[in-house]
Protein backbone atom coordinates (compact mmCIF):
# COMPACT_ATOMS: atom_id res chain seq x y z
CA UNK A 1 0.00 0.00 0.00
CA UNK A 2 1.09 3.84 -1.15
CA UNK A 3 1.30 6.14 2.06
CA UNK A 4 1.09 9.40 1.23
CA UNK A 5 3.65 11.73 2.83
CA UNK A 6 0.44 13.92 4.41
CA UNK A 7 -2.54 12.32 2.83
CA UNK A 8 -4.66 15.26 2.09
CA UNK A 9 -4.82 15.03 -1.85
CA UNK A 10 -7.81 12.55 -2.39
CA UNK A 11 -9.71 14.32 0.78
CA UNK A 12 -9.45 18.03 0.11
CA UNK A 13 -8.70 17.89 -4.10
CA UNK A 14 -12.04 20.06 -4.41
CA UNK A 15 -11.72 22.12 -1.35
CA UNK A 16 -8.13 23.58 -2.84
CA UNK A 17 -9.31 23.73 -6.35
CA UNK A 18 -11.79 25.88 -4.70
CA UNK A 19 -9.71 28.40 -3.47
CA UNK A 20 -11.59 28.17 0.21
CA UNK A 21 -11.63 30.83 3.05
CA UNK A 22 -10.92 29.85 6.89
CA UNK A 23 -14.19 28.17 7.92
CA UNK A 24 -13.85 27.32 11.61
CA UNK A 25 -14.11 23.38 11.10
CA UNK A 26 -13.18 21.52 13.89
CA UNK A 27 -12.66 17.75 14.57
CA UNK A 28 -12.18 15.79 17.88
CA UNK A 29 -9.62 13.13 18.67
CA UNK A 30 -10.92 11.58 21.56
CA UNK A 31 -7.95 9.14 22.66
CA UNK A 32 -5.96 7.90 25.84
CA UNK A 33 -3.44 9.34 28.72
CA UNK A 34 0.17 8.24 26.85
CA UNK A 35 -0.67 9.99 23.73
CA UNK A 36 -0.88 13.48 25.00
CA UNK A 37 2.78 14.93 23.85
CA UNK A 38 2.47 12.91 20.28
CA UNK A 39 -0.71 14.94 19.59
CA UNK A 40 0.29 18.07 20.13
CA UNK A 41 3.10 17.92 18.08
CA UNK A 42 1.29 15.66 15.55
CA UNK A 43 -2.10 18.09 15.68
CA UNK A 44 -0.28 21.09 14.80
CA UNK A 45 1.57 19.89 11.99
CA UNK A 46 -1.30 18.32 10.24
CA UNK A 47 -3.46 21.81 11.01
CA UNK A 48 -0.35 23.50 8.97
CA UNK A 49 -0.38 21.32 6.66
CA UNK A 50 -4.16 21.55 5.70
CA UNK A 51 -4.10 25.24 5.53
CA UNK A 52 -1.02 25.37 3.13
CA UNK A 53 -3.11 22.31 0.64
CA UNK A 54 -6.30 24.35 1.22
CA UNK A 55 -6.16 27.46 2.92
CA UNK A 56 -8.62 26.88 5.07
CA UNK A 57 -7.84 26.82 8.86
CA UNK A 58 -9.13 24.40 10.84
CA UNK A 59 -8.96 23.21 14.37
CA UNK A 60 -8.27 19.58 16.19
CA UNK A 61 -9.81 19.17 19.03
CA UNK A 62 -8.30 16.41 21.95
CA UNK A 63 -9.92 14.23 24.60
CA UNK A 64 -7.31 12.29 26.63
CA UNK A 65 -8.39 9.62 29.45
CA UNK A 66 -8.12 5.74 29.90
CA UNK A 67 -8.58 3.97 27.15
CA UNK A 68 -11.57 1.70 28.67
CA UNK A 69 -13.04 4.94 30.04
CA UNK A 70 -12.67 6.97 26.65
CA UNK A 71 -14.10 4.24 24.23
CA UNK A 72 -17.48 4.35 27.62
CA UNK A 73 -17.63 8.35 26.83
CA UNK A 74 -17.80 7.88 23.01
CA UNK A 75 -20.41 5.07 23.85
CA UNK A 76 -22.43 7.24 26.13
CA UNK A 77 -22.53 10.11 23.82
CA UNK A 78 -19.55 11.87 22.78
CA UNK A 79 -19.92 12.44 19.48
CA UNK A 80 -15.72 11.88 18.12
CA UNK A 81 -14.84 12.32 14.60
CA UNK A 82 -11.73 10.52 15.04
CA UNK A 83 -10.89 7.89 17.38
CA UNK A 84 -7.25 6.66 18.82
CA UNK A 85 -7.41 4.49 21.93
CA UNK A 86 -5.10 1.77 23.08
CA UNK A 87 -6.65 -1.65 22.02
CA UNK A 88 -8.59 -2.79 19.34
CA UNK A 89 -11.42 -3.75 22.12
CA UNK A 90 -11.70 -0.49 23.03
CA UNK A 91 -13.25 0.11 19.49
CA UNK A 92 -14.88 -2.52 19.05
CA UNK A 93 -17.24 -1.25 21.71
CA UNK A 94 -17.71 1.79 20.23
CA UNK A 95 -18.31 -0.45 16.80
CA UNK A 96 -20.76 -2.86 18.46
CA UNK A 97 -23.28 0.03 20.58
CA UNK A 98 -22.12 3.43 19.53
CA UNK A 99 -23.01 3.16 15.63
CA UNK A 100 -20.78 5.61 14.30
CA UNK A 101 -17.95 3.14 13.50
CA UNK A 102 -17.75 0.74 10.78
CA UNK A 103 -17.59 -2.83 12.58
CA UNK A 104 -14.52 -3.46 9.57
CA UNK A 105 -12.92 -0.54 11.35
CA UNK A 106 -9.71 -2.79 11.29
CA UNK A 107 -10.09 -2.74 7.22
CA UNK A 108 -9.87 0.85 6.43
CA UNK A 109 -6.73 2.07 7.54
CA UNK A 110 -3.06 0.50 7.54
CA UNK A 111 -1.66 -2.18 9.63
CA UNK A 112 -5.04 -2.73 10.98
CA UNK A 113 -5.53 0.38 12.17
CA UNK A 114 -2.72 0.63 14.08
CA UNK A 115 -0.24 3.23 13.42
CA UNK A 116 2.42 2.19 16.10
CA UNK A 117 2.56 0.11 18.47
CA UNK A 118 4.48 -0.13 21.89
CA UNK A 119 5.13 -2.51 24.54
CA UNK A 120 5.10 -3.11 28.11
CA UNK A 121 7.87 -2.44 30.72
CA UNK A 122 8.95 -1.50 34.32
CA UNK A 123 10.50 1.45 35.49
CA UNK A 124 12.36 1.49 38.59
CA UNK A 125 14.55 3.82 40.80
CA UNK A 126 17.79 4.57 40.26
CA UNK A 127 20.39 1.78 41.16
CA UNK A 128 17.23 -0.44 40.79
CA UNK A 129 17.39 -0.75 44.71
CA UNK A 130 14.65 -3.76 44.62
CA UNK A 131 16.56 -5.45 42.02
CA UNK A 132 13.23 -5.88 40.15
CA UNK A 133 13.66 -7.87 37.11
CA UNK A 134 11.21 -9.80 35.90
CA UNK A 135 7.16 -10.32 36.82
CA UNK A 136 8.38 -12.73 39.46
CA UNK A 137 10.15 -9.97 41.32
CA UNK A 138 6.94 -7.86 41.37
CA UNK A 139 5.35 -10.27 43.66
CA UNK A 140 7.85 -10.08 46.38
CA UNK A 141 6.56 -8.90 49.84
CA UNK A 142 7.33 -5.42 50.20
CA UNK A 143 7.86 -4.27 46.80
CA UNK A 144 5.46 -1.91 46.06
CA UNK A 145 3.80 -1.28 42.82
CA UNK A 146 2.06 1.13 40.48
CA UNK A 147 0.09 0.91 37.42
CA UNK A 148 -3.51 1.37 36.02
CA UNK A 149 -6.63 -0.46 36.24
CA UNK A 150 -7.96 -2.77 33.72
CA UNK A 151 -11.35 -1.60 33.88
CA UNK A 152 -10.60 1.55 33.01
CA UNK A 153 -6.94 2.05 31.52
CA UNK A 154 -6.26 -0.01 27.63
CA UNK A 155 -2.24 0.29 28.79
CA UNK A 156 -3.28 -1.57 32.08
CA UNK A 157 -5.14 -4.07 29.87
CA UNK A 158 -1.99 -4.70 27.90
CA UNK A 159 0.30 -5.61 31.19
CA UNK A 160 -2.18 -7.82 32.87
CA UNK A 161 -2.00 -9.83 29.70
CA UNK A 162 1.96 -9.77 29.65
CA UNK A 163 1.60 -10.61 33.59
CA UNK A 164 -0.85 -13.05 32.38
CA UNK A 165 1.37 -14.89 29.77
CA UNK A 166 4.51 -14.92 32.25
CA UNK A 167 2.16 -16.35 34.86
CA UNK A 168 0.64 -19.18 32.61
CA UNK A 169 4.07 -20.05 31.56
CA UNK A 170 6.04 -20.65 34.99
CA UNK A 171 2.32 -22.66 36.01
CA UNK A 172 1.66 -24.90 33.12
CA UNK A 173 -0.61 -23.52 31.79
CA UNK A 174 -3.27 -24.59 35.57
CA UNK A 175 -5.36 -21.54 35.52
CA UNK A 176 -5.78 -21.79 39.27
CA UNK A 177 -1.69 -21.50 39.81
CA UNK A 178 -1.67 -18.53 37.16
CA UNK A 179 -4.26 -16.66 39.51
CA UNK A 180 -2.25 -16.99 42.50
CA UNK A 181 0.76 -15.84 40.82
CA UNK A 182 -1.03 -12.61 39.92
CA UNK A 183 -2.78 -11.81 43.10
CA UNK A 184 0.49 -11.89 44.97
CA UNK A 185 1.55 -8.95 42.00
CA UNK A 186 -1.75 -7.53 42.69
CA UNK A 187 -1.90 -7.35 46.45
CA UNK A 188 1.55 -5.64 46.23
CA UNK A 189 -0.64 -2.62 44.14
CA UNK A 190 -2.06 -0.10 46.90
CA UNK A 191 -4.09 1.86 44.46
CA UNK A 192 -5.12 1.12 40.93
CA UNK A 193 -4.91 4.68 38.78
CA UNK A 194 -7.65 4.95 36.06
CA UNK A 195 -5.20 5.27 33.48
CA UNK A 196 -1.50 5.17 32.34
CA UNK A 197 -0.80 8.78 33.18
CA UNK A 198 -2.28 9.16 36.21
CA UNK A 199 0.28 5.92 37.57
CA UNK A 200 3.16 8.02 36.14
CA UNK A 201 2.10 10.74 38.10
CA UNK A 202 2.15 8.74 41.52
CA UNK A 203 5.38 6.79 40.48
CA UNK A 204 7.49 10.04 38.78
CA UNK A 205 6.06 13.05 40.43
CA UNK A 206 5.00 11.61 44.14
CA UNK A 207 7.73 9.18 44.30
CA UNK A 208 5.38 6.38 45.59
CA UNK A 209 5.95 2.57 45.13
CA UNK A 210 9.22 0.90 44.07
CA UNK A 211 8.35 -0.21 40.34
CA UNK A 212 5.88 1.09 37.72
CA UNK A 213 4.09 -0.96 35.17
CA UNK A 214 3.60 0.93 32.16
CA UNK A 215 3.71 1.87 28.94
CA UNK A 216 7.13 1.51 27.00
CA UNK A 217 6.37 5.64 25.33
CA UNK A 218 5.35 6.18 29.13
CA UNK A 219 8.78 4.88 30.88
CA UNK A 220 11.15 6.86 28.36
CA UNK A 221 9.08 10.08 28.90
CA UNK A 222 9.97 9.62 32.35
CA UNK A 223 13.57 9.57 32.03
CA UNK A 224 13.21 12.71 29.67
CA UNK A 225 11.37 14.78 31.93
CA UNK A 226 12.92 13.74 34.89
CA UNK A 227 16.67 12.25 34.17
CA UNK A 228 18.24 9.16 32.68
CA UNK A 229 20.35 9.14 35.95
CA UNK A 230 16.85 8.94 38.51
CA UNK A 231 15.13 6.50 36.76
CA UNK A 232 16.11 2.99 34.89
CA UNK A 233 14.19 0.72 32.47
CA UNK A 234 13.58 -2.74 32.78
CA UNK A 235 12.53 -5.00 30.17
CA UNK A 236 11.18 -8.46 31.64
CA UNK A 237 11.41 -11.53 29.68
CA UNK A 238 8.19 -11.71 28.93
CA UNK A 239 6.17 -8.64 27.27
CA UNK A 240 3.68 -8.06 24.85
CA UNK A 241 3.00 -6.40 21.60
CA UNK A 242 1.16 -3.94 22.66
CA UNK A 243 -0.96 -1.79 19.47
CA UNK A 244 -3.04 1.24 20.14
CA UNK A 245 -5.30 1.84 17.25
CA UNK A 246 -6.91 4.61 15.04
CA UNK A 247 -10.12 4.80 13.49
CA UNK A 248 -12.64 6.78 11.76
CA UNK A 249 -15.82 8.03 13.29
CA UNK A 250 -18.03 8.09 9.93
CA UNK A 251 -21.27 8.69 11.38
CA UNK A 252 -20.02 11.40 13.16
CA UNK A 253 -18.03 12.92 10.99
CA UNK A 254 -19.83 12.74 8.28
CA UNK A 255 -23.07 14.73 10.43
CA UNK A 256 -20.62 17.43 11.63
CA UNK A 257 -19.64 18.13 7.91
CA UNK A 258 -15.78 17.21 8.61
CA UNK A 259 -15.41 13.85 6.93
CA UNK A 260 -12.61 14.93 4.75
CA UNK A 261 -10.81 16.52 7.63
CA UNK A 262 -10.95 13.22 9.85
CA UNK A 263 -10.39 10.95 7.06
CA UNK A 264 -6.83 12.76 5.97
CA UNK A 265 -6.22 13.19 10.01
CA UNK A 266 -6.72 9.60 10.64
CA UNK A 267 -4.85 8.54 7.22
CA UNK A 268 -1.35 10.94 7.93
CA UNK A 269 -0.64 9.08 11.41
CA UNK A 270 0.54 6.24 8.81
CA UNK A 271 2.65 8.82 7.00
CA UNK A 272 6.36 10.14 7.08
CA UNK A 273 4.96 12.54 9.62
CA UNK A 274 3.07 10.35 11.57
CA UNK A 275 6.12 7.87 11.70
CA UNK A 276 8.61 9.91 12.53
CA UNK A 277 6.87 11.89 15.58
CA UNK A 278 6.01 8.01 16.22
CA UNK A 279 9.65 7.43 17.16
CA UNK A 280 10.13 10.87 18.65
CA UNK A 281 7.93 10.36 21.63
CA UNK A 282 8.61 6.44 22.30
CA UNK A 283 6.56 4.90 19.89
CA UNK A 284 7.51 2.13 17.72
CA UNK A 285 6.53 2.93 14.43
CA UNK A 286 4.27 0.37 12.31
CA UNK A 287 6.08 1.73 9.18
CA UNK A 288 9.84 2.11 10.22
CA UNK A 289 11.14 2.60 6.54
CA UNK A 290 9.11 5.61 5.69
CA UNK A 291 11.31 7.33 8.36
CA UNK A 292 14.96 8.63 7.45
CA UNK A 293 17.53 6.47 8.81
CA UNK A 294 19.48 9.56 10.96
CA UNK A 295 15.75 10.44 12.32
CA UNK A 296 15.24 6.94 13.38
CA UNK A 297 14.65 6.19 16.90
CA UNK A 298 16.49 3.50 18.37
CA UNK A 299 14.65 0.63 20.30
CA UNK A 300 15.78 -2.48 21.91
CA UNK A 301 15.03 -5.71 20.29
CA UNK A 302 12.37 -7.30 22.86
CA UNK A 303 10.42 -10.87 22.78
CA UNK A 304 6.85 -10.05 22.20
CA UNK A 305 3.46 -12.11 22.62
CA UNK A 306 0.63 -11.15 20.92
CA UNK A 307 -2.76 -10.54 22.03
CA UNK A 308 -3.71 -12.58 19.19
CA UNK A 309 -1.94 -15.74 20.44
CA UNK A 310 -3.54 -19.27 21.40
CA UNK A 311 -3.25 -18.18 25.39
CA UNK A 312 -4.90 -15.35 24.50
CA UNK A 313 -7.03 -16.08 21.34
CA UNK A 314 -7.59 -12.54 19.81
CA UNK A 315 -9.03 -9.17 21.47
CA UNK A 316 -12.79 -10.85 21.73
CA UNK A 317 -11.75 -13.50 23.82
CA UNK A 318 -8.75 -11.98 25.85
CA UNK A 319 -11.22 -9.08 26.90
CA UNK A 320 -14.66 -12.04 27.78
CA UNK A 321 -11.87 -13.91 29.43
CA UNK A 322 -10.37 -11.75 31.09
CA UNK A 323 -12.35 -7.93 31.63
CA UNK A 324 -15.56 -8.80 32.13
CA UNK A 325 -17.63 -9.24 34.66
CA UNK A 326 -16.23 -12.36 36.78
CA UNK A 327 -13.45 -12.54 34.52
CA UNK A 328 -10.01 -13.45 35.61
CA UNK A 329 -8.74 -10.15 36.33
CA UNK A 330 -11.92 -10.18 38.95
CA UNK A 331 -11.20 -13.33 40.57
CA UNK A 332 -7.40 -11.73 41.29
CA UNK A 333 -8.37 -9.18 42.76
CA UNK A 334 -10.88 -11.03 44.79
CA UNK A 335 -8.60 -13.53 46.23
CA UNK A 336 -6.85 -10.18 47.67
CA UNK A 337 -10.70 -9.64 50.22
Amino acid sequence: MRILVWVLAAATGLAAACSPQPSGRSILNVSYDATREYFEVFNREFEDAWFRETGERIVVNMSHGGSGKQARAVRDGLEADVITLALGADLDLVARDAGALSEAWREELPAGGAPFFSTIVFVVREGNPDSVRDWGDLTRPGVQVVTSNPKTSGGARWAYLAAWAWADAHSGGREAETIARLSALFRNVPVLDTGARGAVTTFAQRALGDALVTWESEALLIREEFGEQKFEIVYPAVTIRAEPVAAVARGHAERHGVADIAEAYAGALFSETGQRLAGRFGFRPSFPELVAVNERQYFPPVEMVSVDDPVFGGWGEAQRRHFAEGGSFDRVIGDQR
